[in-house]
């Protein structure tokens, strides 16, 4: 029975052959081995995942993914307000995700290279914009609604678009351009 668990969880998960035995522990530094042929974790997970890339080099990967943080924090803070009618914290939570010139650019920005994702990312922010509105009418149910649509904006971004973190240089390189420096706006 112990030799045959070990080939059904095998077989559960896939895979055709044994795992193979861990090399035996090499005095090479890693800088000096030969490099593998083998594809990344990474290269596997991106042939695995169907939805598009968005294509970023990787200090916009990691502003991109503080900025969604953020997003969930103001969506936190609203229902929060929202449960001791505090309307005008509601509405300042709502803000921070709402339509601004300053959203619209880096919504431009991180889509540039990703058709359709700049218009996903603006539609998003408008929603977000209702949700303000309802603060302001001290409407609780149209809060309520309101930030559902707004996290249904999420769900289907998030559903349909993957960051793919490339090097700046080939990032450039695919812009057309010199390779963007951080904090830079086109």
């Amino acid at each position: 029975m112990r030799t045959v668990f070990p080939l059904l969880v095998a077989a559960a998960c896939g895979a055709s052959t044994p795992p193979t035995p861990a090399p035996a522990t090499s005095t090479t530094p890693p800088s000096a081995a030969a490099p593998s042929s083998a594809p990344s974790a990474h290269a596997i997970l991106d042939g695995m995942d169907d939805r598009t890339p968005v294509p970023m080099p990787p200090h916009m990967a990691l502003h991109q993914k503080a900025m969604m943080r953020d997003h969930l924090e103001a969506v936190q803070q609203v229902l929060d307000a929202l449960a001791v009618s505090d309307w005008a914290r509601v509405e300042a939570a709502a803000s921070r995700i709402g339509t601004s010139p300053e959203m619209a650019q880096t919504c431009e920005h991180m889509g540039a290279a990703a058709p359709g994702f700049t218009e996903q990312s603006l539609d998003f922010h408008a929603r977000a914009d209702a949700i303000a509105q309802a603060a302001r009418d001290h409407d609780a149910a149209a809060v309520l609604r309101s930030t559902s649509d707004t996290l249904s904006a999420c769900t289907a971004c998030h559903a349909r678009w993957r960051q793919q973190v490339e090097s700046a240089a080939d990032y450039g390189e695919r812009m057309g351009g010199a390779a963007p420096q951080h904090g830079a706006v086109p």
